[in-house]
């Protein structure tokens, strides 16, 4: 059986608290403006926010993925929204103190993307802070400037706001990694059906 590897939700609760004072003594009573990835992190934002003790504005970022055709080949391209359009508010943020908060970091070019369309701005600082930083899968040369754990696990996570493949477990406290068959076998998915 595969490994299972969890996070659970009082070990969560202690280290988002602890990355909000940190992210606290570096803004240094400055104003932040949170850039959240939807919808995936939102469950981390909520959390996480209410640790960091200086005057915070938020902002939603949403994924929009578009099959597009260019030249007569059709690819797939991926664009980033927001309230006020794609990506428009990158002007407003201009001299500010800029967090982009995302659930966990990948292959990083979601993140390398984004931090390089606000970058546009000009804002006096950019950081990026991440719940779960996936190091073995990393396609660009990024690393977060703050993060709750690290992991080397190529498993699909779920919980703590992610969806696992089959949409569901978003509301499970504990993040947990491991293959599927192990999380079926876990919610009791993989037993007899009921009559």
């Amino acid at each position: 059986m595969a490994k299972v590897t969890t996070y659970s939700a009082g070990r969560i609760a202690s280290r988002v608290k602890a990355l909000g004072r940190q992210i606290s003594r570096d803004a240094a009573g400055r104003r932040l403006d949170v850039l959240v990835t939807m919808d995936r992190s939102f469950m981390f934002a909520a959390d996480l926010i209410r640790f960091i003790h200086v005057p915070v504005t938020l902002h939603f970022v949403q994924e929009d993925i578009r099959d597009v055709e260019q030249s007569g080949h059709a690819r797939r391209e991926v664009f980033f929204g927001s309230r006020s359009g794609p990506m428009d508010g990158r002007s407003e943020l201009k001299g500010r103190d800029v967090v982009l908060l995302d659930v966990i970091l990948d292959s990083g070019i979601t993140q390398d993307f984004l931090l390089r369309r606000i970058g546009e701005g000009k804002p006096r600082s950019l950081r990026l802070v991440v719940l779960l930083d996936k190091t073995q899968r990393r396609r660009v040369a990024l690393e977060p400037d703050y993060f709750g754990f690290k992991t080397a696990s190529n498993s699909l996570w779920s919980g703590y706001g992610l969806a696992a493949s089959n949409g569901t477990g978003r509301n499970s406290k504990n993040l947990t990694a491991g293959s599927s068959a192990a999380r079926r076998a876990k919610s009791g998915r993989g037993g007899k059906k009921r009559r």
